[in-house]
């Protein structure tokens, strides 16, 4: 999403090196760069022209302690700006404790408001609130039926009396029914249309006034860069609304409207969607997205994608299993369908600080090999995914693998023999022994079929013969070496 961004950012930090302090000749140079970043990821003239004056003034006021680089200082003033122009922190949903919690959500035909509101209600879910969707949509062809299939997939409750009455009244009618049968919250999916018109602007404002929502949601397309930030401020001053839905920051969008929405429309970004998946729904967090943004990974939010995957016992038993090196290929594919029910391997792996550099070739490399390996596995009998050992002793048993998964023996030789190196490296890992050298293996710590891993280890003799060793990817500096 923000890959090309990042790599401006890292080029306006190059100016710095040698430096001892930020004055106004290198600043300058290292302004212009973000200056042209920014524009290129299509944010908003007028939010360019005072980020760049913040991030000036400020960085010439700050004083570069002994220790602290002048590049390092920069992109620390840069962090605190993107997170100030991106609404400081979290804006929370309403959750009213005494009465039903109404959330209308709108927005233009196309920004996927209705594929939104079902994100948003098994996020709801996922709180342990009891919601109820309410197909308001009575325009759109398969509105209704769209969001009724995604409320029987997440387990959520729809609201639908077809399209003969008008969208208040089944307004009206959702929120006496969420009243009734004790639901929190009340998600009314309104109708979009291609363009902003007096009509839809209307429409909006009759349903507001019928059921008094305490949230107004517009859901905005990321893909429209720049242009999302007028719209949220054209939909604010017209009908209302609390903040937006920002969809589609998994595909090709620049950035633009993520850094703009706030600054110009004065409302928050409160959630945004990152893939096509109907788990795919963040709450926005600026000082997170400005990480992302700066290639410092997010942490916060990878953990909270694995908390909801994992249980605790699981977290527990698989600690032991590290410890113990009893780890094994049952328990390999499990996690890997883990991080597959976490998102995309590439968009999880740049959360992860430090390896943002990871171009999309290693990645796609990354995840054809895991299904090969995948492949391999499911080849194996139950005996031979729960004790490896068999495998190494048995070369009959490599062998029938190879065939039944369609590779070669010396592919199923070189899974076992890094499979053999990953459950050593985390078992030392797991005793406290300290980071020792990475096996050579295509991956990250031991991780047999990863994309290349730059802190890789000594290099070695292949634990494989035969096999040509892949050299160890080289490592691009990240602002903490700038």
């Amino acid at each position: 999403m923000f890959d090309e961004l990042t790599a401006r950012f890292e080029d306006a930090v190059k100016g710095f090196r040698g430096e001892n302090k930020i004055s106004e000749d290198n600043v300058g140079d290292a302004l212009a760069q973000v200056r042209r970043a920014l524009l290129e990821a299509d944010v908003s003239l007028s939010v360019v022209k005072d980020f760049v004056e913040d991030v000036r003034v400020n960085a010439l006021g700050v004083e570069v302690v002994r220790g602290v680089k002048p590049g390092q200082k920069f992109i620390e003033v840069v962090h605190q700006q993107l997170v100030e122009i991106m609404g400081g922190a979290n804006s929370p949903l309403a959750n009213e404790k005494d009465k039903t919690t109404v959330i209308l959500m709108a927005g233009l035909q196309g920004a996927g408001k209705t594929t939104a509101t079902a994100k948003l209600a098994l996020h709801l879910k996922e709180q342990g609130r009891k919601t109820l969707m309410v197909a308001a949509d009575i325009y759109r062809p398969a509105a209704i039926e769209q969001l009724t299939t995604l409320g029987g997939q997440i387990g959520v409750d729809v609201f639908n009396l077809g399209k003969n009455l008008n969208p208040e009244e089944i307004a009206i009618k959702g929120l006496q029914k969420a009243n009734e049968e004790d639901f929190d919250t009340l998600l009314v999916d309104t109708a979009g249309r291609l363009q902003i018109d007096d009509q839809m602007m209307d429409e909006m404002v009759r349903i507001r006034q019928s059921v008094e929502p305490d949230e107004v949601l517009l859901v905005v397309d990321s893909m429209i860069g720049q242009e999302a930030a007028d719209l949220t401020k054209a939909f604010h001053e017209k009908v209302g609304i609390t903040g937006a839905i920002l969809t589609k920051l998994d595909g090709d969008s620049r950035g633009g409207a993520a850094l703009s929405i706030r600054k110009i429309s004065g409302q928050p970004i409160k959630f945004i969607g990152t893939g096509e998946k109907v788990e795919a729904l963040e709450p926005f967090h600026p000082e997170r997205m400005a990480s992302r943004i700066l290639g410092m990974g997010d942490v916060l939010t990878l953990v909270e994608k694995a908390q909801k995957q994992v249980e605790l016992a699981d977290a527990e038993e698989m600690q032991r299993k590290f410890q113990e090196a009893t780890f094994d290929f049952s328990d390999f594919v499990k996690q890997m369908r883990l991080i597959k029910r976490m998102g995309s391997l590439g968009g999880l792996m740049k959360m992860i600080p430090g390896m943002n550099k990871i171009d999309d070739g290693m990645i796609k490399n990354g995840e054809a090999q895991l299904k090969r390996i995948e492949a391999m596995i499911g080849s194996m009998t139950e005996d031979e995914r729960n004790k490896p050992e068999l495998l190494s002793s048995q070369p009959s048993r490599r062998r029938r693998i190879a065939e039944g998964s369609g590779y070669k023996t010396v592919d199923v030789d070189k899974v076992l023999a890094d499979f053999q190196k990953m459950r050593g490296f985390m078992k030392q890992m797991a005793s406290g022994a300290g980071m020792p050298g990475m096996p050579g293996m295509p991956g990250m710590p031991g991780m047999p079929g990863m994309p290349g891993n730059p802190m890789a280890g000594k290099r070695g003799k292949s634990s494989n013969p035969g096999v040509k060793r892949q050299r160890p990817a080289k490592k691009k500096k990240g602002f903490g070496d700038l």
